[in-house]
């Protein structure tokens, strides 16, 4: 198995790379220790590698990791040296240590960037990224991030299942991207600063149409354009809507807001 197959169960990673990156060790000897093991104590290449495999089996990711760098600090120019540093960003990334995955997946990708495995690298920084999303009342940072980092995964690798992944999970990203505008968006019509609401909504359906949060910016933006005094603008976005929408609450309560404060210019 190659680390290309990986694409094909994303999220059973934790499971796949030992399998993909313990070829070869069959035969080698070496025990793991506890915490001490990262203590620098001079170990063949073989041995202190099968130890921080061991660790990572056990489950004790951030060990392993450890060890993993142990194995290119200790022997910088072996082939091991390679497939450590990809594992020490798997480990990481295991456990939940995300700056260090991304720094170690980097690493890997600036010493080894045509090498066969840097679409799983690329792709294993976007997942670090992807998995730090927060809730739209925070700030969206790791959200645009996992953004540009699933994006550029598509953009290098299109054909593989990594990039089909991606396309998934950057669904999910934009749908956040645009429940934050939408929360700046309707704190802006709460304050009374309609315009700003405006720009945040209009925000949404120029870039996030194909989100879930659509038809909700539609409906805002009819109450901020009946506020600011525009019907004809909000008959637009009623119209919008109702063709979009024409089942949804949010046309329901669009029609009947024009009915009541524009009838002469309601939507149909």
């Amino acid at each position: 198995m190659t680390l290309e197959a990986l694409g094909r169960h994303p999220l059973r990673l934790p499971i796949l790379a030992l399998v993909t990156l313990s070829i070869g060790l069959a035969g080698c000897g070496g025990s793991s220790k506890p915490k001490k093991d990262v203590a620098y104590v001079a170990r063949d290449v073989d041995t202190l590698y099968m130890a921080a495999k061991e660790r990572l089996d056990l489950g004790d990711a951030k060990q392993a990791a450890a060890l993993f760098d142990e194995v290119e600090r200790q022997h910088p120019y072996s082939p091991w040296a390679r497939r450590a540093e990809l594992m020490s960003a798997f480990s990481y990334y295991v456990a939940r240590d995300y700056a260090k995955s991304v720094q170690a997946a980097q690493r890997f990708l600036s010493v080894h960037p045509g090498n066969k495995d840097a679409p799983y690298a690329y792709y294993l920084v976007s997942l670090c990224y992807y998995e730090q999303i927060s809730d739209v009342r925070r700030d969206q940072k790791d959200t645009k991030q996992a953004l540009d980092a699933l994006t550029e995964v598509i953009r290098r690798y299109p054909a593989t299942e990594y990039a089909t992944d991606a396309k998934l999970k950057i669904d999910l990203v934009n749908d956040h991207l645009a429940g934050k505008e939408m929360e700046i968006g309707r704190f802006y019509q709460h304050s009374g600063k309609w315009l700003a609401g405006t720009i945040r909504f209009r925000s949404v359906i120029d870039k996030y149409q194909a989100t879930s949060h659509t038809p909700e910016a539609l409906y805002r933006l009819v109450e901020c354009y009946l506020a600011l005094g525009i019907p004809q603008e909000a008959q637009k976005a009623a119209a919008v809507l109702g063709n979009n929408y024409p089942g949804s609450e949010w046309y329901g309560r669009a029609f009947r807001l024009m009915n009541a404060k524009a009838p002469n210019t309601k939507a149909s």
